[in-house]
Order: C-alpha cells, then sequence, then structure tokens
C-alpha cells in the first residue's frame, strides 16, 4: 500500500511493526519480521534515511518509529511534486514530438503501432491512462494479450473506471473464457454478448481507441485513434453493437455466467402495450395485478435490455424489434404476439379502459404512439 510513496513490502511492514509497538529492540522486530537480523537492520536504515525510523537516544539498539502523519505527510507531499515535474516534462517531450513529426496534424489523430510488444504496451497504457470509461469489443481470438494477462483491466477497475465489454459468443467456450467473464462480472464491469463483433476495439474515455491493423498471420500492429471524426465513427460503432448485445449475469451464488434472455417475457409484452397506450406504472400495476415495483423493475429491465436511458427511447426501440404492433384493431399499441389484457377496451385514441369501465374519447395524441411511454408525452 506503501509502495507509492517508495517502500517496499519489507520496509512497510517494518514501520507497521513499529508503529503497532512503538519501539522495539533489533533482535525482536527481526523476530517479528521474520528476517535475519543483520537483514532486518538494513531495512530500518533505509527507513531512517527516509525519516520514518530513528534509534532511541536513551536506549542504544531501540528503534522507534516517526509519527505518521509527519513522517508519511513529507514524502507524499514529495512524491506528488515529482509527478508534477514528470507531468510537466511528458507535455515538453509531446510537444518536441509533435514538433519533429513530418505531419504533425495527420499524427496527432492516428498511430501505427506494430510489433507484438508495441501493441501490448500501447494496450495496457491506453487502459491505465482512462479516468472514467474503457468500452471494448472482445473477439476470442487475442492479437497481443489475452485476457488473462490483463492486468491493467483489474487495476483500472479498481480504482473506478467502468467497464462496458461486448464479447463474441465463441468466447464464452473457450477454456478461461467463463473465467474471465466470471471474474470481470465480479468487479462489477457491464457485459454483453452477441454472435460476432465487426471488430476488436477499445475506446478509453472516449478519447482514444485501438484498432487491429492487420490480419491473421501477419505481424500484430493497430491503429491508435485520436479524437477526431474517426473515433466518433468507432464510438458510433460501439454503441450500436452494445444495443442489440444481450446482458450477462453472474450465476446462482456468484458463480458462472448466465445469459439474460433474448426478449421480453409475456408480461413484459403486456407492460409495454399499456405503457404505450398511454397508462401510468400505477395504472399497469392495478390492471395487471402486480405490484407497482415489480412494474417498475421490469420496465428498468427492458430499458437495461435495449441499452437506452429514457422511456421515450424505449418505446422507439420496442417498436424497431417488433416487440409491439404499430397499430392495433383500433390504433392501439399491442404487444407482439399477445393480446390486450382480457376485458380492456381500445379507444380510437389509444386510452385503455378498466374492466367494466366506458372508455371515454379525447383530443388525438400530440405525438406519435411509439412516443406514448408513460410519463414522457
Amino acid at each position: 500500500m506503501l509502495g507509492a510513496i517508495g517502500l517496499d513490502e519489507r520496509q512497510e511492514a517494518a514501520y507497521r511493526a513499529l508503529v503497532a509497538a512503538g519501539a522495539a529492540e533489533l533482535p525482536d522486530l527481526a523476530h517479528r519480521l521474520s528476517l535475519p537480523e543483520a537483514e532486518a537492520e538494513r531495512v530500518l536504515r533505509r527507513l531512517e534515511q527516509q525519516g520514518l525510523a530513528a534509534q532511541s537516544s536513551a536506549r542504544p539498539g531501540r528503534w522507534v518509529a516517526a509519527p505518521p502523519g509527519v513522517a508519511l505527510g513529507a514524502l507524499l507531499t514529495q512524491q506528488r511534486h515529482e509527478l508534477e515535474r514528470a507531468e510537466l516534462a511528458s507535455a515538453l517531450l509531446a510537444e518536441e514530438y509533435r514538433a519533429e513529426a513530418s505531419e504533425p496534424e495527420v499524427h496527432d489523430l492516428v498511430e501505427v503501432v506494430t510489433g507484438a510488444a508495441a501493441v501490448a504496451q500501447r494496450f495496457h497504457q491506453v487502459q491505465l491512462g482512462a479516468a472514467s470509461e474503457v468500452c471494448a469489443l472482445v473477439t476470442g481470438k487475442p492479437i497481443a494479450v489475452t485476457g488473462t494477462e490483463n492486468e491493467s483491466e483489474e487495476r483500472a477497475a479498481s480504482r473506478g473506471v467502468v467497464y462496458r465489454v461486448v464479447v463474441e459468443r465463441e468466447v464464452l467456450s473457450l477454456p478461461s473464457g467463463i473465467l474471465e467473464l466470471s471474474a470481470a462480472l465480479g468487479r462489477d464491469e457491464q457485459c454483453r454478448v452477441v454472435d460476432r463483433v465487426p471488430t476488436k476495439l477499445m475506446i478509453a474515455d472516449g478519447t482514444t481507441a485501438m484498432v487491429p491493423l492487420t490480419g491473421r498471420g501477419a505481424e500484430p500492429a493497430a491503429l491508435v485513434v485520436h479524437a477526431s471524426g474517426l473515433l466518433e465513427s468507432l464510438m458510433g460503432l460501439f454503441e450500436a453493437v452494445w444495443r442489440e448485445a444481450l446482458p450477462l449475469r453472474l450465476g446462482e451464488g456468484g458463480c458462472g455466467v448466465r445469459e439474460e434472455g433474448v426478449g421480453p417475457d409475456a408480461t413484459d409484452l403486456e407492460i409495454l402495450s399499456l405503457l404505450l397506450a398511454g397508462l401510468t406504472d400505477a395504472s399497469v400495476a392495478k390492471q395487471l395485478e402486480l405490484g407497482l415495483r415489480t412494474v417498475q423493475r421490469r420496465v428498468k429491465g427492458l430499458m437495461e435490455l435495449t441499452g437506452v436511458s429514457t422511456r421515450l427511447q424505449l418505446g422507439w426501440h420496442a417498436y424497431e424489434r417488433g416487440w409491439v404492433a404499430r397499430s392495433g384493431p383500433q390504433g392501439t399499441a399491442a404487444a407482439a404476439g399477445t393480446a390486450m389484457t382480457p376485458g380492456t377496451t381500445a379507444t380510437a385514441t389509444g386510452a385503455v379502459a378498466a374492466p367494466g369501465t366506458a372508455a371515454t374519447p379525447s383530443a388525438p395524441p400530440a405525438v406519435p404512439p411509439s412516443a406514448q411511454v408513460a410519463g414522457v408525452r
């Protein structure tokens, strides 16, 4: 944990032992650390050089820990200063690199990386440099880095980077495929599956993308794309594949991976048809004799399945995917393959009357039925 400020494992263990004990003799500390006394003394001398430990003036041979708030604070301040200097040097080198490029305006947008080692290094750099999100399309045939070798993914996810990953179905049949996907889902990554992805792709923070440049059998190479129209096209490609992919979930007990259903069930279709007819969540729950939370949970599940963030978008996707008919017998939205709830009456304006009540005509809606999702008009 303290490696970021220059301590190795033995030095950190020795400092923690001193902090816990307050002070300790060399033989005692060597015993606690399971080290020879000569090695333990070298560790203490290193801590002394860093201002984290000192020999007691009252009792020679006794070592005491420096207060963590003061000693570690000084090391952290020094480390921050060194990082700021490194960041400045990096910016200056980047400017010099662009100035020396034969076509700087093109090189700023696209880079060609060749060789397995170089591709792997840039693959890790892009992930470790991500601040908020990494989006990826994954095939069953890695180019330079396999799933088990991708330690950068775990490191980035552990510091809060969101991963959205679409894998080919072939990945599920690989010996390590389920294990890798289970680990990713265990890190709260969002994973989906499709039969085939159009290409391998990784996008970090919507500012940098990597795509393979060569086919099978050739030397590994990749294209690194920076902010440009090409990058926007790649982002659009990912989002299109993401919307059509099916979510993956951890199996029962957190073991294995299971694939979500290919579409809504009969109850989901009934809920959709009533929402598109203009009913509220509460009215739908009452009509279908469901709990309000059940209706809301199912609607949320449909939004996740279609990859949308609003109910208006859900209504559009429901029509596009054929989940509901574009018009019923009298202009109402009907669930595809299902009948409307028995006992309901569809009016010419798309309203649905409860059993035993008369439907009252009203003015035509201001928007087409495809936009009439409950709460959005």
